[in-house]
């Protein structure tokens, strides 16, 4: 029988978050207590805010279902492990639809996980290789919970960065945004010793150290990281634009062309056209709009056009024809 209440509030909030409706005769005998117990107990659940229903008959059962807000969650040993597990392999590769949120997860999981769960993670890790796609490189997941917790909690950030001409210097900075464009991590920071707003590569980042020091947050001058990234990288490449139309819903084509290359906009009976910015390689993008695996018209630029019409050209080679 558990006497300690609070440590039997916890096993039945760990019963009750299985996908299952519990018997309170059942609950009142996994816990060792009576089953007017077991209703005190849920009672003292819904003053936490946690969303337990409870449902009528001769042995009344209790689940928990979902509320209209997110209460803390109860894992156990191996669930706390597959999930930073998870989260750790998405993170390191910035794969597309992890976003920062994802990161700040992950920060908040390993703040709290004991050190023999932290050891597990880490050699499943090591024992494990994500296959991914893009060219996006790879970053070790504590650099971004550093980073992640030093932006939520307004601390200024110290770290050594290497420029893209191998310049190496030292960084004070205070964080703004994690921003993943689906290839790379990038951090947004007011440079303390520059006096400016600036953007870093995190894979370029090494020796993340949270000074302790909190600051003010400032505005940034766009309202938005994400914009002001883009901004950014336009600032330092040659751009140009481009218009695409393909024979395919905007929803087709959206799925199969990454949220950084642009959106496409409906045209009609099932056509779409994306007309969008780009400082990537025409050649580059000649074969990301082939491997959408549907037929397109390239309407701009002719260096795109040519491009297109070459690349056909070598593949029908390629082929024998």
């Amino acid at each position: 029988m558990t006497t300690d209440t609070p440590a039997r509030l916890l096993q039945l909030l760990s019963l009750l978050q299985t996908p299952r409706e519990w018997p309170g005769g059942e609950l009142a005998d996994r816990l060792g207590v009576s089953r007017r117990t077991v209703r005190r107990d849920v009672d003292r659940l819904r003053e936490l805010g946690y969303p337990v229903q409870a449902s009528k008959g001769s042995d009344g059962g209790y689940r928990l279902v979902a509320g209209k807000a997110m209460p803390p969650l109860v894992l156990d040993d191996e669930e706390a492990v597959a999930i930073a597990v998870g989260l750790r392999a998405g993170a390191g590769h910035a794969l597309e639809g992890v976003d920062e949120a994802s990161v700040r997860a992950l920060a908040k999981l390993e703040q709290v996980l004991p050190s023999r769960l932290r050891h597990r993670v880490s050699t499943l890790q090591a024992a494990t290789t994500p296959l991914t796609s893009g060219d996006g490189a790879s970053i070790a997941p504590e650099t971004l919970t550093v980073m992640a917790s030093t932006v939520a909690g307004h601390e200024r950030l110290r770290f050594a960065y290497r420029a893209k001409d191998g310049t190496e210097s030292r960084r004070v900075t205070e964080p703004y945004r994690l921003v993943s464009t689906g290839r790379r991590w990038y951090l947004v920071a007011y440079d303390l010793d520059r006096d400016d707003w600036r953007t870093f590569r995190v894979d370029r980042v090494s020796e993340p150290f949270a000074t302790g020091a909190r600051f003010a947050p400032r505005e940034l001058p766009t309202g938005s990281a994400a914009e002001y990234l883009r901004q950014s990288m336009y600032r330092r490449q040659e751009t140009y634009e481009f218009a695409v139309t393909f024979a395919a819903s905007a929803e087709v084509v959206a799925a199969r062309v990454p949220g950084w290359v642009g959106t496409p906009e409906p045209l009609g009976e099932g056509h779409c056209r994306l007309r969008a910015e780009s400082g990537d390689a025409v050649e580059w993008l000649a074969v990301r709009l082939a491997m959408t695996g549907v037929e397109f018209t390239v309407e701009s630029p002719g260096e795109l056009v040519e491009c297109v019409r070459g690349l056909g050209e070598r593949l029908v080679r390629a082929a024998g024809g």
